[in-house]
């Protein structure tokens, strides 16, 4: 059996089925105009007509609520159960739906104490005549919260959560994934499923169609469905006076997914991949791919770690709040998402209008991942491109110089032209100079603008770098890219540290390598030692 050994190959002649789609979405439910202090004030003394400010005026809502939702359970028979401490909802929720077999309804209700916002009343002092009056204030208490886990016709499983306490926000989780598969079922489509994905499907085109059809409308159309099904904590007259729900995104995961023809195709994949791109979480990586820029006020951590799940490992790379994500799924597709946790990490409103900007962020950073990885795992030149790029060059009138593979200054200009990968403005002669002084152990000043550009020509005459129209600027090419990775990471990680352990005049620890030449020269020496029997 013939095993692939390159991203690009595994990629291009592996892949029996790519899709595109929002995998999980986690989204705030709310009423925009009590999300503050003055518009809960509002809500109480002018809607309500209640004048003095306190949260007692809303306890009758909240008892009205909670008593809709328990009758809601029992009169439709719906299981209400209370989650432990530390107990996994996802595994209780797994377990009622497996036996739910009705289309569409609420399968149980869950109930939990957690830690939320809330409007609390405190007592407050007038400087000037020393009495005392209630005002509201924002705060936080652990207080009952109630999933309804639900199953929708045309969305599947899903939940949503309501806290029992005014402003009574909600969060809303579906799945784009079961989204998909409702779809293709109503269709006709026969797919087979992978878990949380599809493993195969005849007619992929279509199936891509209904992934990109998961519109912000649909979603919106979804919480309305479910709101006029289930117990509301506000009357009819506060949804008329503007008191209505609205959506905002609190976490999107957009993933790709490559279907692999054998598993031990992704496995030999995805353990290359790691092994070649634990740096790849570095900011200049981190910056391609998710096309922003980085610089020292840029928070977060910028990191790479590799994740075990038993035997199976993955690979995540942070961003502000957002991380990619890596894994082999199953040991049979290839899955990268991106799951975002903050859209003003990329200047976007969180607003569920925002969805088609969040989903093209997230798709072309799994596709940028994929391309980076490709152009540091397929560094393979042909020996006619190796040896144009160690010989000098003709082109037309011009001539350059060789760049010369075992040339210190050859290997400092490559090094220094991996700080521009991919850069929309290119760079100039006083950025590369910058940059290429202290790898030669000079100071910038010492470099002139002739030596600079003497070295500019080598590079562009050789194809590694070309210059853009009108201006003094330069974009390093494709093969420049390739070329300059390939180059440096053989001296840097093979040639050198390999000759420090092959050769016995240089001092260097005992290892595999110098222990193997080592009894090679024994073995060498004893041969010939043999073939001397006369003397």
């Amino acid at each position: 059996m013939t095993i692939p050994h390159s991203v690009a190959e595994i990629l291009n002649q592996h892949v029996t089925l790519e899709v595109e789609g929002i995998d999980r979405m986690y989204l705030n439910v709310y009423v925009p105009r009590l999300q503050i202090v003055e518009g809960a004030l509002g809500f109480i003394r002018r809607h309500r007509g209640h004048p003095v400010p306190s949260t007692r005026m809303v306890e009758p809502i909240t008892r009205q609520f909670v008593a809709a939702i328990e009758n809601f359970a029992r009169d439709r028979a719906v299981p209400l159960v209370w989650f432990d401490k530390g107990q996994r909802k996802d595994e209780v929720a797994a377990r009622f739906r497996a036996g739910y077999s009705k289309p569409e309804g609420v399968v149980f209700i869950g109930k939990a104490q957690e830690k939320c916002t809330i409007y609390r009343t405190e007592r407050r002092r007038n400087s000037r005549t020393g009495k005392t009056y209630a005002w509201i204030v924002k705060s936080t208490a652990l207080v009952n919260h109630y999933y309804f886990y639900c199953v929708d016709r045309d969305f599947g499983p899903f939940f949503l959560k309501f806290c029992s306490y005014f402003p009574y926000n909600a969060k809303l989780c579906l799945n784009g994934h079961e989204y998909v598969k409702r779809q293709l079922e109503q269709r006709g489509i026969a797919y087979q499923a992978l878990d949380n994905g599809i493993l195969s499907c005849p007619d992929p085109r279509r199936l891509q169609a209904i992934s990109d059809g998961l519109s912000a409308a649909k979603i919106e159309a979804l919480l309305r469905k479910w709101l006029r099904l289930l117990p509301h904590p506000f009357s009819a007259r506060d949804r008329q006076a503007g008191y209505r729900y609205d959506l905002s995104i609190l976490q999107i995961e957009l993933s790709l997914t490559q279907v692999l023809d054998r598993p031990v195709t992704g496995r030999i994949f995805f353990e290359e991949v790691i092994r070649e791109n634990l740096d790849i979480g570095r900011p200049k990586p981190v910056q391609l791919i998710f096309d922003r820029w980085v610089t020292k006020s840029t928070p977060g951590l910028f990191r790479t770690r590799v994740i075990t799940d038993g035997v199976v490992p993955s690979l995540h790379v942070d961003y502000k709040g957002t991380r990619i994500k890596q894994y082999h799924k199953e040991g049979r597709a290839l899955r990268t998402e991106t799951p975002i946790n903050n859209a003003r990490d990329f200047y976007i409103g969180k607003r569920v209008h925002n969805l088609p900007r969040l989903r093209q962020i997230g798709f072309q950073a799994n596709r940028r991942l994929l391309e980076v990885e490709k152009i540091s795992h397929d560094c393979i030149l042909a020996e006619e491109a190796f040896q144009q790029i160690n010989r000098p060059r003709q082109v037309e009138t011009q001539r350059a110089s060789a760049l010369r593979f075992a040339d210190p200054k050859v290997q400092s200009l490559w090094n220094a032209l991996l700080l521009f990968p991919l850069l929309p403005a290119g760079f100039s002669n006083r950025e590369l100079r910058e940059h290429l002084a202290p790898l030669l152990g000079q100071r910038p000043e010492q470099l002139t603008p002739g030596r600079m550009t003497y070295q500019l020509r080598r590079l562009r005459l050789h194809g590694m770098i070309q210059r853009i129209p009108q201006t003094h600027r330069y974009r390093v090419t494709e093969l420049g890219l390739r070329a300059a990775l390939f180059f440096t990471r053989t001296y840097n990680r093979i040639l050198r540290p390999g000759l420090a352990q092959v050769l016995p005049s240089l001092p260097a620890t005992t290892g595999p390598l110098r222990r193997c030449f080592n009894q090679l020269q024994r073995e060498v020496d004893a041969c010939v030692t043999a073939a001397q029997l006369a003397a």
